[in-house]
């Protein structure tokens, strides 16, 4: 099954990473939705709820207050100034 690689970071580290089907996230031209072949991306992100989809479980549900996000080759990556995952939503790695 195809997927995505996604990453979370901010200044403290790996806030959370894995496989997911999909990854909706806040940027300043809105809310943007990255599934599988998506073609590669560099956007501004705004203050907002992240969600990742992963391959099992529940939606993963977090926040961030600003950054970027980066999409090549099924790898997502979110840089965020600070990101907290919502507790009960998904493993943090921190």
């Amino acid at each position: 099954m195809a997927h995505l690689e996604v990453e979370l970071v901010d200044a403290e580290g790996r806030v959370w990473s894995g496989q997911a089907t999909m990854v909706t996230a806040p940027t300043v031209e809105g809310e943007i939705g990255i599934l599988v072949g998506h073609e590669p991306l560099l956007a501004v992100l705004r203050a907002g709820e992240v969600r990742v989809k992963p391959l099992e479980g529940p939606v993963v549900r977090g926040t961030v207050t600003g950054g970027f996000l980066s999409v090549d080759d099924d790898v997502v990556t979110l840089v965020a100034d600070e990101a907290v995952v919502v507790p009960g939503t998904g493993a943090s790695t921190r």
